[in-house]
């Protein structure tokens, strides 16, 4: 039997929510169900209308992003969660060739590659992830850069139960300090070198609008992860030398 896929999608406040959700119902692959967080929201969920019979919508009070996450993580039924800024978009085949990619190689967690997108939809960069020779080059990219887009990754829920959920206390950052306890933890991304998300760069982008707490944040995730980091890739260096 093909497995379920969950897709959430934390909404807060924006605009580009429908085309959010109508990328997600639109998977060519079939068996998804599309969980919608309002995370405390004072407009634009009038959009949200026309989807509500084909969507699980559940309001909660404001929390932030990774809040929002762990109350769609918990509610899922899906095998398998991906997740959707209200902002972004998903190409329709996301989902189908994300999950094949992973049952052929048992992955547990993978991410993909994703264009850049404006306010009209337009691309106007591609590929924005570059190759990675072995999961020590990622690793040693993780050091410097946040890396992985989230929208780009498709994770096996039971995955959850052993690293935890995201740390509802980060409001910028959750998404790095995930990756960073799952590489500690000792699992392996898989990357599908495929552009199957569409990421959109405009003026009212929370990584834009709040450029100061979030490099606070990101220093304080680094300070905490780094060292621990370092020292899991001299680890693997060693093992394979």
């Amino acid at each position: 039997m093909a497995p379920l896929v969950s897709v959430i999608i934390p909404f807060y406040n924006c605009p580009y929510v429908d085309q959010a959700i109508a990328s997600a119902l639109n998977q060519t692959y079939p068996h998804v169900e599309v969980i919608v967080i309002d995370d405390g929201s004072t407009k634009y969920a009038n959009l949200i209308k026309p989807y509500r019979k084909r969507v699980h919508y559940i309001g909660k009070a404001n929390g932030g992003t990774g809040s929002a996450l762990n109350y769609g993580i918990n509610l899922a039924q899906g095998e398998y969660v991906v997740w959707l800024s209200a902002d972004d978009r998903f190409q329709p085949d996301k989902i189908s060739r994300q999950l094949h990619f992973m049952l052929a190689r048992q992955s547990v967690i993978s991410f993909t590659n994703y264009d850049a997108i404006d306010k009209h939809n337009r691309v106007f960069n591609r590929e924005l992830i570059p190759h990675f020779s072995s999961d020590i080059e990622l690793y040693e990219n993780f050091l410097r850069n946040t890396t992985i887009n989230g929208c780009t990754v498709m994770v096996k829920k039971q995955l959850f139960a052993s690293v935890g959920l995201f740390n509802e206390h980060l409001r910028y950052t959750q998404d790095l300090d995930m990756w960073l306890r799952i590489i500690l933890s000792g699992h392996r991304f898989d990357f599908l070198d495929e552009s199957l998300v569409l990421y959109r760069f405009h003026d009212e982008m929370g990584t834009q609008k709040n450029q100061g707490p979030l490099m606070s944040e990101l220093a304080a995730v680094r300070s905490q992860y780094n060292p621990l980091l370092e020292q899991h890739i001299d680890t693997l260096k060693k093992a394979n030398t």
